[in-house]
């Protein structure tokens, strides 16, 4: 099966899912209108897509419950302007889904979510349309450059320094 996250820069929590029985993940681009947007222009936010992530998993191993906890555990489901020092429409959260059972999952997560921390959950619940394979560069960027990763993890402020 196949799931979509929007979490903010698909650099940093791609190795996330890793960890947790998903046996593919692939950066990319969703959201947007336009086919095939380029890193560069998705960046400088001209084409309305998010950084998106296409994970590849086995409901026998990893459930979409599972997914979605994973999500919400990794970013800040409170901020509307992107995640941590990455902000833009193309930071920003959202889950794609795939399926009205994916949908229902996804609205009574966010909604139990809201209703523990007493505030408004600024992630976008929208359709599964289209999903566009970022540049190669992008797709397994931890294991291709472990320093810039490590580097990037703290200067954004996803880990500590």
């Amino acid at each position: 099966m196949k799931a979509y996250f929007a979490g903010g820069c698909f650099w940093c929590v791609t190795p996330i899912y890793m960890v947790y029985g998903v046996d593919k993940v692939v950066c990319g681009y969703s959201g947007g209108k336009e086919k095939n947007p380029s890193y560069k222009d998705v960046k400088k936010q001209k084409t309305g897509h998010r950084e998106t992530i296409e994970l590849e998993y086995d409901p026998a191993n990893v459930s979409y419950e599972e997914l979605l906890e994973i999500f919400f555990a990794n970013v800040d489901p409170f901020d509307p302007e992107g995640q941590f020092i990455d902000k833009g429409h193309s930071y920003t959260l959202a889950i794609y889904f795939t399926s009205e059972e994916e949908r229902t999952l996804a609205e009574a997560r966010i909604k139990r979510l809201e209703a523990e921390s007493g505030r408004e959950v600024c992630v976008a619940l929208e359709p599964f349309s289209a999903f566009y394979p970022a540049e190669e560069e992008h797709q397994d960027y931890y294991l291709k450059h472990p320093a810039e990763f490590e580097r990037e993890l703290i200067e954004s402020g996803r880990k500590p320094g």
